[in-house]
Parts: structure tokens; C-alpha cells; sequence
């Protein structure tokens, strides 16, 4: 015969037990209107990960029944740390939005994620050194050579050059997606200024203020040490044993600039615009109050053709005269290297699948979704015949001609839009990729006072340590 339980009378248990009853009915509700592709409720018998129960009780400690006042709560806690973000010609930051659910993933899931991290960026570094040095890859046919010169990222200044430090990345940025099937393959790489990281942080010391110990009670590693890590790869490649660094930003009207001064003050780096440095004689000095200063690094969020006047863009105003030069000698490092950015472009996501294969003798661990660039008589002819099932987007991130907008799907683009996209995909083939549509898994996130699943991409990141290799942030942010 079955008994009823009955609540327990202490005042904490009783808390407890509430909180838990709050949880199982939140997640029950929230498993019912989900998709089979979700986070949260994954298993095909209905098993919910107990991390995920653990994660709802302690919403449920903080929040009672009501859910909208934990969103509001973490928000509060995210302005108060100063998260924020910029919109072009808005005079004002706006409120860095925080969801008060984290994504949980499993420490052997994490760790093939983070293998995979670490595969791409030595494949990467390896694609870069070659393309800015002997120029194998392109004289053995592996890289189209017109995939390279066309692109506005790929810096002839910087060929032949030995970046100080012998090594062109530093710190990457690798956008995830995860299928419906619960694989995690790769959307877009981020070389040119990676932004994200300090969010990634932000984001962790909101929730954790909000939940309590949380963190602790499901052994969630911190992001301290990796910050670390990356601070003293940067110093490892400088000459002098105490070197003075600095965080390069476009200015505080830039969109991630209040990300920018968080990490800046966080690592204990100076926070430069470009007319605070100055290049003298091959060397690079700070304007500061007691005079000039001698800088030996710069992590730079500033695009590398705005970089210097003198080598690149030669409008550039924000940008330092005499900056590569020094960095020519060997005199200051630069994080990441400049044209390093060259990889970002969608259009080489066709080629790294055969390139691993060719330069690591392996598989991609993180495949790409699959891509085709139009540069090419028979990936254009795949695109053209696949049109109305694929996302059409530009092969090198600028807006081609014929796209008034950013990507688009095939089968949503009509009438005369349509007409100028495919005259202007026949003019000038290179200009575009065509990519396979990604079905996204689902997460739990509080939208008012509900809990709704909304799909999600995961930004993570990894960065050199004090000997070179490559250390992955335990954790990133999701959108």
C-alpha cells in the first residue's frame, strides 16, 4: 500500500524540501513544451542530470515560486559589477542582459569539447605561419590562392615577418552549436580582436552572487586560473623579466568597450587608445603623467588594418604611427598577431576539414558545418542547386553587392532581392559561401517570470600559458 510523505517540520529542511518540489514542478513544465534537442531534458526516458536539479533548487531557495525576481536579481548583480555593452551612436552603455539558468555541461563532454578547442587552434596557428611564410598550402593547391589575396584580412605587410614570440595566436574565440543529435560542431572562428571573455567572467560572478555555492556543491571549475595563464603567456614573449602591458581598445565608443576596461583592470593591464602610445626609434612608449613609458606588449581589440597609419590603412586615426616597425624589431609583442585574422573568414571553414587531415594527419575533432565557397566552379554549382536549402552569406564577413543584409536562407529571399543576389553570386562567384542550416539544441531561460526553451550557440575561448600551450576557459557564454 503507498504512503504519503509528509514535509519535514525543521525550518531549513522544510526550505529545502519547498525548494525542491518548486524544481521538479518547474523542470516537469518546462520538459513538457520542450524539443527532443534540449539541454535540459535530453534523455529518452524522461532522467532528468541531477545537476540540473541541484541548479533549479537553488533558484528555488533565492526565488520561492517566482522566477522573474531571481532574473531581476542576477540583472542587479551584473550592473553592479559594471556589465554593459554599447550601441553605434548611442551616447549611453546599456545593461548587459543575464539569464539567472547557467549551461550545465558534463566534465567528459567539456573535456572533448576542449580537445577539439585546442586541436583548431594549433591547426590554425599552423595555416598562419605557413600563408605569411613559405606559402606551401597555396603552391600545393591545399588553399585556393585567390581565397587568400581576396580576402581584406590577409595583410602583405606582415609576410615574412617572425612575430615576437614566434607564434601569430595568442587567444581565440570558437562559436559552438550542438545538434539535435547532441553533437557540438563549430559556426565561426574569432582571430581579429576576440570579444566575449570578459562576459564569460561577469556572467559567472552575477549567477554565483545570486546562487549562493552552487559552483562549489557541483565542482564548477574557475576562470581565475585561465585568466592567469593567459597574462603570463603574454609576458613569457616579452624581453624584459618585468613587462609593462597593455590592453589596445578603440575607445570607449566601441560595443564591447565596458568588457574591455573589466578585463583590463581584472588583469592588471594598462587600458590604451591608440594616441596614448607613441613609436619612437622601433620601440613603443605610453604617455603617462611622469612622461614616457616603455610598453612591451599590447593585447589588441582594435582591428589589425587600423593598427598603424603607416603599414596599413592609411585614414586610420585611431591607430599608432611606427607601431609595426617596432613590432617588426621585436620590440613589442602584439596579441594577436596582425593578419592572423585571415582564418575568420567563412570561406576557409570549406578547406580546414582537408587541412587537419593534411597538416595534423587527423580529423577535426569539432567538425565545421559543412561549407562551400562559391570561389570554386564546383562548390559554386553545389550552391546554385541546393539555393532555397542553404544559408547564403559573405565569403569574407564584408557585405557583398548583392546582399542587403547579412546571411540569408535561400528559400526566404524573393522577388527582386533574389534577382540581384544570384546576378551578383554569378558576377562575382568569390564573394559568397553557401552553408548547411543548423538545426540548434535547445536551453531553459527565464523570459518574465516563465521558464521557455530558446536555441543557443556557446562561445568559448583559449589562450596561451606561461610555456606556450594552449589552456582552455573552463566554461564561456551562451546566446
Amino acid at each position: 500500500m503507498a504512503t504519503q510523505s509528509t514535509p519535514p517540520t525543521d525550518t531549513a529542511q522544510s526550505s529545502a524540501y519547498d525548494a525542491t518540489r518548486h524544481a521538479e514542478r518547474w523542470i516537469a513544465d518546462y520538459c513538457a513544451r520542450s524539443t527532443a534537442a534540449d539541454m535540459l531534458c535530453p534523455a529518452a526516458d524522461g532522467s532528468i542530470d541531477p545537476a540540473w536539479t541541484a541548479t533549479f533548487a537553488e533558484l528555488a531557495m533565492v526565488a520561492s515560486d517566482d522566477l522573474g525576481h531571481v532574473r531581476e536579481r542576477v540583472q542587479r548583480h551584473a550592473v553592479d559589477i559594471g556589465t554593459g555593452f554599447r550601441i553605434a551612436d548611442e551616447p549611453d552603455e546599456r545593461p548587459w542582459p543575464v539569464s539567472p539558468v547557467p549551461l550545465l555541461i558534463e566534465a567528459d563532454a567539456w573535456a572533448r569539447i576542449a580537445a577539439g578547442v585546442v586541436q583548431r587552434a594549433t591547426l590554425m596557428e599552423s595555416v598562419i605561419a605557413d600563408l605569411y611564410g613559405e606559402g606551401k598550402l597555396v603552391a600545393d593547391g591545399h588553399i585556393p590562392a585567390a581565397l587568400v589575396t581576396g580576402s581584406p584580412f590577409f595583410l602583405r605587410p606582415m609576410v615574412g615577418l617572425d612575430p615576437p614570440g614566434g607564434r601569430h595566436l595568442d587567444f581565440i574565440a570558437i562559436d559552438l552549436g550542438r545538434g539535435p543529435t547532441g553533437e557540438w560542431r563549430v559556426l565561426a572562428d574569432h582571430l581579429r580582436a576576440p570579444a566575449g571573455a570578459g562576459y564569460a567572467l561577469e556572467n559567472r560572478i552575477a549567477v554565483s552572487r545570486t546562487l549562493g555555492g552552487l559552483q562549489d556543491r557541483l565542482n564548477v571549475k574557475r576562470h581565475a586560473p585561465f585568466f592567469a595563464a593567459f597574462r603570463a603567456g603574454i609576458a613569457a614573449m616579452c624581453k624584459r623579466t618585468d613587462p609593462r602591458i597593455g590592453l589596445l581598445t578603440p575607445g570607449r565608443f566601441n560595443p564591447s568597450y565596458p568588457e574591455q576596461a573589466h578585463l583590463a583592470r581584472y588583469l592588471g593591464l594598462l587600458l590604451v587608445e591608440g594616441a596614448d602610445l607613441a613609436a619612437l626609434e622601433d620601440k613603443v612608449y605610453v604617455r603617462t603623467i611622469g612622461g614616457l613609458k616603455r610598453i612591451d606588449a599590447l593585447w589588441r581589440r582594435l582591428d589589425p588594418r587600423l593598427l598603424d597609419p603607416l603599414a596599413f590603412d592609411t585614414h586610420s586615426q585611431i591607430g599608432v604611427p611606427g607601431l609595426i616597425d617596432a613590432y617588426a624589431a621585436g620590440n613589442v609583442v602584439l596579441s594577436n598577431a596582425p593578419g592572423s585574422a585571415v582564418l575568420e573568414a567563412p570561406a576557409f571553414s570549406a578547406f580546414l576539414p582537408q587541412l587537419a587531415k593534411s597538416l595534423l594527419g587527423e580529423d577535426l575533432l569539432l567538425p565545421n558545418i559543412a561549407t562551400w565557397w562559391c570561389g570554386q566552379d564546383g562548390a559554386r554549382a553545389q550552391v546554385e542547386a541546393n539555393f532555397d536549402r542553404l544559408l547564403i552569406g559573405p565569403a569574407f564577413h564584408s557585405r557583398p553587392l548583392g546582399m542587403t543584409d547579412g546571411p540569408v536562407t535561400g528559400a526566404e529571399i524573393t522577388g527582386a532581392d533574389r534577382a540581384r543576389l544570384l546576378a551578383d553570386m554569378a558576377n562575382r562567384p568569390q564573394d559568397y559561401v553557401g552553408q548547411e542550416l543548423v538545426q540548434l539544441s535547445t536551453m531553459p531561460v527565464v523570459v518574465g517570470d516563465a521558464l521557455v526553451p530558446r536555441p543557443f550557440t556557446l562561445r568559448v575561448f583559449a589562450a596561451r600559458n606561461g610555456d606556450g600551450e594552449w589552456t582552455v576557459l573552463p566554461g564561456g557564454f551562451a546566446r
